[in-house]
């Protein structure tokens, strides 16, 4: 059986493959063809990668634009495996002449404050058809619909949203999307722990948390 690949630091990741970015322990790229048959051509050499180096990564397809994602399921994260196999993709879109466009990655997550987590979760388990990984999460098999997080609760907030939605984008789009966010009737909660989150709330007081891989603790997740 083969050695287990060392998942590597988001630091590492993000600077091995400047061409990708690093969300929520995966790195993404989404390119955009001129028309859906060069996108068509795009994912078949991609799969032909996939075959020849042993690692397949993720594909979304839609009309012109391929979104790839790729990750290594045995460590939760990025590992060499994965720089191979997008550096061998990065060949191909130069070859091709393709545009990447890195400020479209968004990748959402709903939190769900709870005083019982073992209580709840097993209600949204259920009712999303889900899987569960490790005690606070649940994922979308398929991974195309958000993952959902359990935050625990010290003592109940009756005048407060329980639930709220993480918004995980490329590092270099953040600070635009702040400012447009804020621009739009946005208002600034806390940026306390920016770079890695900053807390953001509507007119009315609904919060969403904007998200980088940046100014997170080693072993945090994300």
């Amino acid at each position: 059986m083969a050695d287990t690949p060392e998942k590597l630091t988001r630091q590492a990741a993000s600077d091995a493959l400047p061409n990708w970015r690093f969300l929520l322990q995966r790195v993404h790229r989404t390119v955009r063809a001129a028309d859906p048959g060069a996108a068509l051509q795009l994912v078949a050499r991609i799969g032909e990668i996939g075959q020849r180096l042993g690692h397949h990564p993720d594909i979304d397809l839609r009309r012109e634009v391929v979104h790839v994602v790729l990750s290594t399921g045995d460590v939760d994260g990025v590992t060499e495996r994965d720089v191979a196999v997008a550096r061998a993709i990065d060949e191909v879109v130069a070859e091709l002449d393709l545009r990447s466009e890195p400020g479209q990655l968004t990748v959402a997550e709903i939190a769900i404050d709870a005083l019982d987590i073992d209580a709840v979760r097993p209600f949204w388990q259920a009712v999303l058809g889900y899987d569960a990984v490790g005690r606070d999460d649940l994922r979308d098999p398929l991974r195309m619909a958000p993952a959902i997080w359990f935050q625990q609760m010290d003592e109940p907030r009756p005048q407060r949203n329980r639930i709220h939605i993480d918004v995980t984008v490329s590092h270099d789009e953040a600070p635009g999307r702040l400012e447009r966010a804020l621009a739009a009737g946005g208002r600034l909660v806390s940026d306390r722990r920016a770079p890695a989150f900053w807390i953001l709330a509507d007119a009315e007081g609904n919060e969403a948390c904007l998200c980088t891989w940046q100014g997170r603790d080693p072993g945090a997740v994300g």
